[in-house]
């Protein structure tokens, strides 16, 4: 995807811009490439920018740890304010207070959108946090040991098995 000059978006035909997805974007793995669409609209002094794109993931359970495939799809649209200090680098201090007004996306006017980028940071905040398998996944399986008999019988998660062997290896 081209980035897109804000200037020449004002000019465009309803000052719009529609960008077909359909591609790998970089820094995402996915099975499939993203399909769908970006569309920009240039309103004045703000941009507002919605898509609607999906793709296949990889997502490994955390319960079971076992890899599954995720359809992940983004209906989403943001407004990005246009501002002539935006992206220029101040002598800030380290730290200092945010205060919520700050806290909005900017571009200066006279610079580019890039959807990819956009994009990409969109999927990826609609990347599920709390990834599961299925909703009664039982989660590691657990088996029960007993090889002496003053060892209590404890459960052990089998990729404890290679260090349970080597301590029976240990004098006692």
């Amino acid at each position: 995807m081209d980035a897109i000059f804000i200037p020449q978006l004002a000019k465009a035909p309803e000052r719009t811009e529609e960008v077909q997805v359909q591609e790998f974007l970089p820094g995402l793995e996915t099975l499939t490439p993203v399909r769908g669409h970006v569309r920009v609209q240039h309103h004045g002094n703000y941009l507002e920018v919605s898509a609607q794109a999906e793709t296949i993931i990889t997502c490994t359970c955390n319960r079971c740890l076992q890899q599954y495939n995720r359809r992940l799809g983004l209906d989403t649209n943001e407004i990005i304010w246009l501002d002539e200090t935006a992206n220029q680098v101040n002598d800030l201090p380290l730290e200092r207070e945010v205060i919520m007004e700050e806290l909005l996306e900017t571009l200066p006017p006279d610079g580019y959108f890039y959807p990819n980028e956009w994009l990409y940071e969109q999927m990826c905040l609609a990347v599920p946090l709390r990834q599961l398998c299925n909703r009664n996944c039982p989660g590691i399986a657990v088996s029960n040991t007993v090889d002496n008999s003053d060892i209590p019988e404890t459960p052990v998660d089998n990729r404890w098995a290679s260090l349970e062997a080597l301590k029976k290896q240990l004098p006692g």
